[in-house]
């Protein structure tokens, strides 16, 4: 993999996304695309997304993260791309 031509962003996830599985199914995903990463929940009730990767995974991860699992709602997604930062360290969930 050739990590100089990576992407990075920054997601907030808002709308029913904790309870439900999310995290767990967005780092199968992730993982499934070879994007690296974390996602935590938020106390507001959101859940946070830093990913990097090749732009077409990133995108199709983002893409994901607009339905979620079955059982969630998602409202809407705020994001912001980055520069990356480099990391070559599987996806995971913070807690």
């Amino acid at each position: 993999m050739n990590y100089s031509t990576d992407k990075m962003f920054h997601a907030i996830v808002h709308g029913m996304v904790q309870g439900v599985s999310f995290r767990y199914h967005t780092r199968a995903a992730a993982s499934t695309l070879g994007v690296r990463g974390w996602v935590r929940n938020l106390p507001d009730g959101t859940v946070e997304v830093m990913a990097q990767g090749d732009d077409r995974n990133l995108r199709e991860l983002l893409r994901w993260l607009n339905d979620g699992p079955p059982a969630s709602r998602v409202h809407k997604i705020d994001i912001n791309w980055r520069d990356p930062a480099g990391s070559s360290e599987p996806f995971k969930i913070i807690y």
